[in-house]
């Protein structure tokens, strides 16, 4: 195997010559570069990129947990993360934790293991105990979930207004009766959605009855099963709010097999924006998620953070939109 030492020999220098030609770490005469990187090409010099980056105390890697990658949403996000690292330098190790506390403890240990130089982390819950004992190692950014116990920097979505977007939308087309499809309670997300659609129902005067939610997985199979028990509990619903746009799916697929018509008998809205919202039937009514801005933002503030290790932490909240498509018709009168 050809050595860095071998590269001096054929090209009559110094191995610290060789060294400033390849990292750019000092001036080196034209004419003895380019003799330089001539000996390398010659002998086909691959330098062993791994060691090279842990003597400079880097690894030119980021960690990325996630608590499901199969779910579009974070598929998407992983990939804006990707490319954004890509452009920085940065290689991305993609983890998925299955909404497991026990998986995503043990997924942090391996990334700790590899010597990540940064985590971007998407955590099944508020596992702040797990979190925070990698604090002191490793600069993180915390995506889509807060950590109250934690001084970190953060990528967050207001959850809460897309929850009124929803609210106020399925309130203006002259609904009175909804059914609400909730994610994960111990998730951070799906409680303020919760309560920003709640908050839009009781500027209109109108409540929203504890028969009428559903906890349920963010999954389209856990869609299905919340759906079939809400037109059980609630069968004089006349709009529905579901907390993904993957449970907004399974419940289309309940109400079609039911024989009821989207949107003349049921206006639906989702939450995510996931590229497959535009190929339901009815397309779906849907709160967006800025995906690029939460995926480019992230790795933004960890490139500052891995410059800058102690200044103040930043809390960027971002701002959802409410995409208009068929699965909303006004009520019937």
């Amino acid at each position: 195997m050809t050595t860095i030492a071998d590269v001096a020999r054929y090209a009559g220098v110094s191995v610290a010559t060789v060294s400033h030609v390849m990292n750019r770490t000092r001036h080196v005469e034209p004419e003895t570069a380019e003799r330089v990187r001539g000996a390398i090409a010659a002998l086909r010099y691959s330098p062993n990129s791994l060691a090279r980056s842990l003597r400079r105390g880097e690894t030119k890697t980021i960690g990325l947990l996630v608590p499901d990658n199969a779910n579009p949403f974070f598929a998407s996000v992983a990939r804006q993360i990707e490319d954004a690292g890509f452009v920085a330098g940065y290689t991305v190790i993609l983890c998925n934790s299955d909404g497991s506390a026990e998986k995503e403890e043990r997924y942090l240990q391996v990334l700790m293991a590899k010597q990540i130089d940064g985590l971007i982390f998407a955590g099944s819950s508020d596992h702040a105990r797990v979190f925070s004992s990698l604090l002191p190692n490793v600069p993180a950014v915390l995506l889509d979930r807060e950590i109250h116990s934690v001084n970190v920097d953060s990528v967050l979505v207001d959850h809460d207004h897309g929850g009124y977007l929803a609210g106020r939308h399925l309130v203006g087309l002259g609904h009175r009766k909804f059914g609400v499809i909730g994610g994960p309670r111990d998730s951070s997300s799906s409680p303020a959605r919760l309560q920003g659609f709640v908050r839009a129902l009781e500027e209109a005067g109108l409540d929203l009855p504890g028969s009428s939610v559903v906890d349920s997985d963010y999954h389209f199979v856990g869609g299905r099963v919340a759906m079939e028990q809400l037109m059980a509990q609630a069968p004089d619903i006349t709009a529905l709010f579901a907390c993904n746009d993957l449970m907004a799916m399974g419940a289309l697929t309940v109400l079609r097999g039911r024989g009821l018509r989207v949107p003349d008998e049921m206006s639906i809205v989702g939450f995510d924006d996931i590229p497959y919202a535009v190929t339901t039937w009815p397309p779906l009514t849907t709160i967006a998620q800025p995906v690029e801005k939460i995926g480019t933002l992230a790795v933004s503030l960890l490139m500052q953070r891995l410059g800058e290790p102690e200044a103040p932490s930043r809390r960027e909240i971002l701002a959802p939109a409410l995409v208009e498509r068929e699965s909303c018709a006004p009520a019937r009168k």
